[in-house]
């Protein structure tokens, strides 16, 4: 996939990859998407994290998902599409980072899961999701998402 327009600037080794999460489910025919909180600003996200040795970028995604959300489902193997952000790493500098995005087809949310006491999580129709993600690309993701064309 090519760069971002915004990440022209930067030398490509710089920018990083993770993995995130579309974690959705359909009710009464309705698309309900899940966002969570960032630990640090509180801002509304899509569970994400860095690349894991041994699974596959979905597989990543999925436990990130687990992690952060306590998300049982099944992940998507294909992703939706990608987006830009800047991540605030823990030792204060920032970074490009290119979001890959993976649909989570979501069975389960569980109460106890590792980041339970970090993140609030909340379900948004698409449109009121797209509104609350920072990130523009993300939220062009987000509005236009549609299980049906899962393969």
């Amino acid at each position: 996939m090519p760069l971002p327009p915004a990440f022209e600037s930067f030398d490509p080794k710089d920018i990083r990859t993770q993995y995130a999460a579309l974690c959705y489910r359909v009710v009464n025919d309705k698309i309900r998407v899940l966002l969570i909180t960032s630990r640090g600003t509180k801002r509304w996200i899509v569970p994400k994290g860095w690349p894991m040795r041994g699974k596959a970028p979905h597989e990543a995604a999925l436990q990130e998902a687990r992690e952060e959300a306590g998300v049982i489902g099944r992940a998507y193997p294909d992703p939706l599409g990608q987006y830009s952000y800047m991540k605030l790493l823990d030792n204060g500098v920032e970074v490009p980072c290119i979001g890959l995005l993976f649909a989570v087809h979501t069975r389960l949310l569980k109460t106890e899961y590792p980041e339970a006491n970090e993140r609030d999580r909340k379900w948004f129709s698409r449109k009121k999701a797209a509104k609350r993600v920072d990130e523009p690309d993300l939220a062009a993701l987000i509005r236009t998402f549609d299980p049906r064309q899962l393969g």
